[in-house]
């Protein structure tokens, strides 16, 4: 790769960086390219942008956008699926998840959630989450609670939601009061089904033949800086 094209690379990278908050970290030795491209896709779908780094440049690229922390994660064939603005981390996780389960070669090693540096465990912990919507709308009709508690929970961190409805749901039984089961609130989320397929047809992969020529360039030259 010539200089000048590394650092375009390490431009690029850095400044995805600097304006994603969340990301999820991968090692994608063992899959092919149409798995990386197949998983690409998917990833789109859910806003997510998934993109096989060179370490040396990912490295340099994390030290001028200040986010070092991600440092210990890059070691090996790095692939990263940055997350949109508009982009579910959930789901993003859940295609990470099933990925790695089905070819049982990708690695997840952890990420960044909401700017909190997370491991492996917490993103497959993310993957088993109802999507970032529907768990909000599980949550208003799950817990009762006063106007600016329901507020707070809206515009609570993904994060923080999960650890704030167990809180909750210990106080209302504590008072002595029922909280309704959230499967129940589930039941409208069937007609989204049919949803896949037509996004599927819509969402066109980014190139993905040029990004899968260039990660083999770069993972060779990888293997070769040692």
């Amino acid at each position: 790769m010539l200089r000048s094209e590394k650092e375009r690379v390490v431009a690029e990278l850095s400044k995805r960086l600097r304006d994603t908050d969340t990301l999820m970290v991968a090692d994608y030795r063992g899959l092919t390219m149409p798995e990386i491209d197949e998983l690409r896709s998917r990833l789109l779908e859910a806003g997510a942008r998934f993109t096989v780094v060179k370490n040396t440049l990912t490295r340099r690229a994390a030290e001028e956008a200040g986010t070092t922390e991600v440092l210990d994660l890059i070691e090996g064939p790095t692939a990263i699926a940055f997350l949109e603005a508009d982009g579910d981390p959930v789901a993003a996780a859940k295609m990470l998840n099933e990925a790695a389960r089905a070819n049982d070669v990708l690695v997840i090693r952890g990420g960044l959630l909401e700017g909190t540096v997370v491991g492996d465990a917490e993103i497959k912990h993310l993957a088993t989450l109802p999507a970032a919507d529907v768990l909000r709308a599980q949550l208003a009709g799950a817990v009762v609670a006063p106007l600016t508690t329901v507020v707070g929970l809206f515009t609570a961190p993904l994060r923080d939601l999960v650890g704030v409805i167990d809180a909750r749901i210990r106080q209302l039984e504590e008072d002595g009061e029922t909280v309704a089961e959230p499967e129940a609130e589930a039941a409208p989320e069937e007609p989204q089904a049919e949803e896949p397929a037509k996004e599927a047809t819509e969402e066109q992969p980014e190139e993905p033949s040029a990004e899968a020529e260039e990660a083999t360039a770069d993972e060779e030259e990888e293997q070769q800086d040692g």
